[in-house]
């Protein structure tokens, strides 16, 4: 078997795990934040708050990708980033990053393709009855 010529070879990753930056520039918490701050939820209380430092690090990670010739890279967006309270009010500094992230992507021909969703629900949006709030998703 072969893989079809349209194949795109990639990598993948989700905000919360690479992101870091977890308080910063606007963002709002994520349950996984909320969750992994509680104490004793997670192993060693580790969190994602540094997590790989892709916030501040994405050009070398750029570079990284270009230099392993990937084709693709599926990330996700963080919501909170966002938009800090899961509604209303858009982060500019959260935009701008995923802009200049895509625009990175794109000036080293790797195909991105975004995650809307990625199970790092807003907590605001929690406190408000989550998904069973019928104006969460709105």
């Amino acid at each position: 078997m072969a893989f079809p010529k349209n194949f795109v070879w990639g990598a993948a990753t989700a905000a919360y795990q690479i992101e870091g930056a977890w308080d910063q520039d606007g963002k709002g918490p994520s349950v996984w934040d909320m969750f992994c701050h509680k104490g004793g939820t997670i192993w060693n209380d580790h969190t994602g708050d540094n997590a790989c430092d892709h916030y501040h690090r994405y050009q070398e990670d750029l570079n990284l990708m270009k230099q392993i010739g990937l084709k693709g890279y599926r990330f996700s967006l963080a919501w909170t980033r966002l938009l800090p309270e899961g509604t209303g009010r858009v982060n500019a500094k959260g935009l701008d990053f995923y802009n200049r992230l895509v625009d990175g992507l794109l000036s080293v021909n790797i195909e991105p393709f975004v995650t809307l969703f990625h199970w790092d629900y807003p907590y605001h949006l929690y406190c408000r009855g989550g998904w069973l709030n019928p104006d969460s998703p709105s």
